[in-house]
């Protein structure tokens, strides 16, 4: 019996490619409902061309209870992947923040918890954001958690993590599913509630659900346009309108930037093996890159006769580094990262050549309103 399927955010970046993966791949009945941010999608009422034109699309957010209520109860599997996202812009826009992503999945939850229902699996997109700076190790007092780094040690242009307890430099370690919450932005705090109330929820009722937490996804369909998109798409769009990459601090933070079609396989997996039931899982590449060499990689195949800028700024609550383990579902589901991020760049790249008429750069206004704020200096 073919199994119905409810994509929250569905024509989004992520939930386009499962859609495609889910329809061509598995046979699936594949329904999307996605509220068309502006920001993501532009000033317009209709799906992105790139959606599987064999799903069927809802235009409506995840706050409408009684929109929400009706899909919920004609589907099976339900992937929650709508939210708003951008670790800066959470921190001004709180209350939207709020309302979207700990607001709606509420609402899932209530919905679950008092109709009757034939949901049967539940995969909620969490955030390696969660961890703030994660594990680091001190050749003094060993494993050590810090806290987010001060500002006026950031004000000295001072970069690195200290210890806590000697003032030593710590180097970075792998970040697992134990390591402890320290969410700095609303983004992140909305994310850490998210997942504590789904797994309340679900563990009291018995619902079937699996938590992923994403690092940093790149790959095609990404919004071009938003200034607080993902980084890879951001320094291409300024490069593709003949401007350098901005690049905070001194460029040497590092992050694990994982394809989306990986995050697919690891979605799929979530949804498909028993294994998956009740856990949560890093998703990402195994392999950190600094964004100092994603700027340079970047901007040698889009336009190498610019040079990144390396402003020397930082944001409030930006992490100097964040490292995934990603053995547990390695072990436990079988996942596999497929895709380096110097082949998965190259496939993006090609891809926005076929959308270089129509990228914009708004990533100055972004700057701008985190300077205005204070979030930038």
């Amino acid at each position: 019996m073919t199994s119905n399927v409810l994509i929250t955010g569905g024509a989004g970046f992520i939930g386009s490619h499962l859609v495609d993966k889910l329809i061509e791949e598995k046979g699936y009945n594949v329904t999307v409902l996605d509220i068309l941010e502006e920001q993501v999608h532009g000033k317009t009422k209709n799906p992105p061309d790139y959606l599987n034109k064999n799903a069927h699309f809802i235009q409506g957010s995840i706050t409408d209870y009684k929109k929400f209520k009706k899909l919920i109860l004609n589907n099976e599997i339900i992937f929650h992947l709508a939210a708003m996202v951008g670790v800066g812009q959470s921190m001004y826009q709180v209350k939207k923040y709020v309302e979207h992503n700990i607001l709606g999945t509420a609402n899932l939850l209530d919905i679950l918890v008092n109709s009757d229902h034939n949901v049967r699996k539940l995969v909620i997109a969490s955030s390696n954001t969660i961890y703030g700076e994660g594990k680091y190790s001190c050749v003094k007092c060993g494993i050590i958690i810090p806290r987010i780094r001060a500002q006026d040690q950031l004000k000295n242009r001072d970069w690195e993590i200290k210890c806590p307890n000697c003032s030593s430099n710590v180097k970075p370690l792998l970040s697992d599913e134990e390591t402890p919450f320290d969410s700095n932005s609303i983004y992140a705090f909305s994310k850490q509630a998210q997942e504590q109330i789904s797994l309340l929820i679900c563990d009291t009722y018995g619902i079937d659900i699996t938590i992923l937490r994403f690092f940093l996804v790149y790959g095609t369909r990404q919004a071009l346009s938003n200034p607080y998109t993902g980084v890879c798409a951001i320094f291409s769009s300024r490069l593709f309108n003949g401007k350098s990459p901005i690049v905070f601090e001194d460029g040497l933070q590092s992050r694990d930037f994982v394809n989306v079609k990986d995050v697919c396989q690891a979605l799929i997996l979530a949804m498909e093996k028993k294994q998956a039931k009740g856990e949560i899982f890093n998703v990402a590449s195994g392999e950190p890159i600094t964004i100092k060499k994603v700027a340079e990689i970047i901007t040698e195949k889009i336009n190498p006769k610019l040079k990144p800028i390396y402003t020397n700024e930082y944001r409030i609550g930006d992490i100097r580094h964040c490292l995934a383990d990603i053995s547990k579902i390695k072990n436990k589901l079988g996942y596999k990262p497929e895709i380096s991020f110097r082949e998965g760049i190259d496939e993006v790249i090609e891809w926005m050549k076929s959308q270089a008429r129509i990228i914009k750069d708004d990533s100055q206004k972004a700057i701008n309103e985190l300077k205005e704020r204070s979030l930038l200096k």
